[in-house]
């Protein structure tokens, strides 16, 4: 709380502090919602703009991180819908190429990536509400109030991406 204070008072040792806290940790939920780098990389930067913005309305209901990571989400969420709205999402239907790399065998970080890779390859839909409850620990409810969707509606979105990631995996697996 005393950072945030120091914040609130205009301090920009403190702000720099804040950022060096959550950006690496926010950029990386930025990367699983957004379908490249540079898009995470707007996403970060204007969700901290934001973040300082409303810091006086922070009320310590929450952690602070928990409270930068409902923005920084909110505000991906928010980006995707305006570039939905704005062209056709053709990478819906025809989601990045991604050439995999196999050798003869895998390790750890290979298989990071594999599934990094499909999880990118998935509907947006699909994408962000996978990544808000298999990887942020959101529940259906909070998607729900989140993406305004139905709680059995993100049920059945995480469903179908579990399934469709499944099948991109196993179809890999079979090509190589």
């Amino acid at each position: 709380m005393e950072l945030v204070q120091r914040c609130l008072q205009g301090d920009q040792r403190a702000q720099y502090e804040l950022y060096s806290k959550y950006s690496q940790a926010m950029f990386n939920v930025c990367l699983r919602m957004m379908r490249s780098r540079e898009e995470a990389e707007d996403a970060l930067q204007n969700a901290f703009v934001d973040i300082f913005r409303k810091l006086d309305s922070f009320r310590a209901e929450a952690t602070l991180g928990a409270w930068i990571k409902r923005i920084v989400v909110n505000h991906c969420i928010n980006s995707l819908k305006k570039k939905k709205l704005l062209t056709a999402d053709l990478m819906d239907h025809h989601g990045p190429h991604v050439e995999p790399h196999y050798e003869c065998r895998f390790d750890t970080q290979q298989e990071v990536t594999r599934i990094k890779n499909a999880i990118q390859q998935l509907p947006e839909g699909y994408r962000v509400v996978f990544s808000l409850y298999a990887l942020e620990g959101y529940d259906h409810k909070e998607i729900a109030e989140i993406m305004q969707i139905s709680e059995g509606g993100s049920k059945s979105q995480y469903s179908r991406a579990r399934h469709k990631l499944k099948s991109i995996l196993t179809n890999e697996e079979s090509a190589a």
